[in-house]
């Protein structure tokens, strides 16, 4: 298992307490926890970092603001910087109420986002 599964323990009692109906899928070695259909955040072990960290999509309008956090970290798989997105270290999250803050940003964006067109399913030939 790629992810803390703890920390997926304590994100699943968040959103349950709040009432809000979730989804979870296993993906690229972590756990991808989706609202509506699209992603609201997911969590996963950073082999550069050493640690479990969150990825929140927490939308443009508030990602610069949250950039500057020192718990937090620009988002980027490819070199470039992911707009919207941001990685959120331990320390940003090792209380309840500072758990509670980051998904509370990300379920804000949530409404706003855009959820990923389905895959089509091609067929093989026979």
């Amino acid at each position: 298992m790629a992810y803390d599964a703890y920390l997926a323990d304590r994100i699943r009692r968040v959103l349950n307490d709040k009432q809000i109906y979730f989804s979870e899928l296993k993906m690229m070695g972590g756990l991808c926890i989706k609202v509506d259909n699209k992603m609201l955040c997911a969590i996963f072990i950073n082999k550069n970092y050493g640690d479990s960290l969150i990825m929140a999509r927490i939308g443009e309008s508030v990602y610069l603001d949250e950039l500057k956090k020192p718990e937090c970290l620009s988002m980027d798989f490819t070199g470039r910087a992911t707009k919207g997105y941001i990685y959120v270290t331990p320390e940003g999250f090792d209380t309840e109420d500072y758990l509670e803050y980051w998904i509370q940003l990300c379920l804000n964006y949530n409404p706003l986002a855009k959820a990923s067109k389905p895959k089509s399913k091609k067929k093989k030939p026979l």
